[in-house]
């Protein structure tokens, strides 16, 4: 008699995902994401978290209840940075040493955690502290994936890379090793949260890796930009007036590289002038990514001003 067909991976538990909590960030999603959110995580995992930057309705918290999920916040949005902060927190409470971390829009296979855990542990095996563990980026339709340099001067274990950064939505994060870098900056708000905490534990010796066994997805902004052989995602003006400020004051932390600085120096005005001309070559929009620029420089940080309610 023929054997039963194997069980399907995505219905075992990975090895290693018990010692794994997972964190979604949430930001007025919709119902059905909402509802997509529990069949892309795997059984085993240790907790499941969702943080609430927006109030969320009866249905959707009754379906993320349902799902397993511990719901963190009272809807007021505190931005991506104290989002992760939070999720962090409660994982470690939770007995976990490391966050597994999704967005809403994240099409993630559920596959992607128990990967991840492997690829971590082959780190540790050579006697690294890894601080984040990510799948390679694909773009999603109509969607720019996001770049990874590598880091110059680390070499690949196997065939898992080095890189400068990772966006944090379908990352693994060592709670060990965010404990000692530090939490994300609140102050920066919702961009270039993930490039600045990167590099600050490449400076502590806790490299980012990046896994091409798995891929993920991106979706950032509403389309690209594209111009003069640039792509960029096309985003509200208060995203992308937020990002360039952090990233102006970024130039002022000793552990970002001075090769990427003068790099972000170059990129930085043509991707304002790519934005402007987007909008329409609008007065109103040059004078609000100015008064950004300024305030990176002057280190006005915190929640943006016209974030939307």
């Amino acid at each position: 008699m023929p054997s039963p067909p194997p069980e399907p991976a995505t219905a075992r538990p990975a090895a290693g995902l018990a010692r794994i909590a997972a964190g979604l960030t949430l930001f007025q999603p919709t119902q059905a994401q909402v509802a997509s959110l529990s069949g892309r995580l795997p059984a085993g995992l240790v907790a499941r978290f969702a943080y609430a930057n927006s109030l969320l309705d009866p249905a959707s918290k009754a379906e993320l209840e349902r799902a397993g999920f511990t719901l963190l916040g009272d809807g007021t949005n505190l931005g991506i940075a104290e989002a992760l902060n939070r999720l962090a927190a409660a994982a470690k409470s939770a007995g976990a040493d490391a966050l597994y971390l999704l967005d809403q829009d994240a099409a993630a296979s559920p596959i992607l955690p128990g990967a991840l855990a492997a690829s971590r542990e082959r780190l540790l095996a050579r006697g690294l502290a890894p601080a984040v563990v990510g799948p390679s980026p694909a773009a999603a339709p109509g969607h720019k994936a996001p770049a990874y340099p590598g880091r110059p001067g680390v070499e690949a274990i196997g065939d898992l890379r080095p890189v400068q950064f990772l966006a944090t939505s379908g990352s693994l994060v060592d709670l060990a090793v965010f404990a000692r870098t530090g939490p994300f900056r609140a102050d920066f708000f919702i961009d270039a949260v993930e490039l600045e905490w990167c590099f600050r534990a490449w400076s502590f010796g806790h490299g980012s890796y990046l896994d091409p066994a798995v891929t993920l997805p991106h979706r950032v902004g509403g389309g690209t930009i594209r111009a003069f052989g640039v792509a960029m995602p096309r985003q509200p003006l208060f995203r992308m007036a937020t990002y360039l400020r952090n990233s102006v004051y970024a130039w002022r932390l000793p552990h970002l590289p001075l090769s990427w600085k003068l790099a972000q120096g170059l990129y930085l005005p043509v991707q304002a002038l790519l934005f402007w001309a987007d909008s329409g070559w609008r007065p109103a929009v040059l004078r609000r990514l100015a008064g950004a620029a300024r305030d990176g420089m002057l280190g006005r940080l915190g929640p943006p001003r016209d974030l939307p309610r």
